[in-house]
């Protein structure tokens, strides 16, 4: 795991993309859609989910605290 969300965009939208997800959607839903729009390929995104599990920002299937305040992070800086 080497991930370095800080400078990575594509796991920064990843990780935005979980936050924004819907109810009935799990992780690798997410990760289809955005690989479905070209945000990545579906095995860049299944190795960013990985290491973003690695990094604790996700356990268990669902954003940890530090997940959710690193992907609220994340939606400030894109709406600037």
């Amino acid at each position: 795991m080497n991930l370095d969300i800080e400078n990575n965009i594509e796991a920064r939208v990843l990780l935005l993309g979980i936050y924004k997800r819907t109810e009935d959607e799990v992780l690798i839903d997410v990760v289809k859609a955005m690989a479905n729009n070209g945000v990545f390929s579906l095995k860049q995104g299944k190795k960013y989910l990985k290491d973003l599990h690695g990094l604790k920002l996700i356990i268990d299937g669902s954003l940890s605290m530090i997940g959710v305040q690193k992907a609220k992070e994340i939606e400030i800086e894109f709406k600037i």
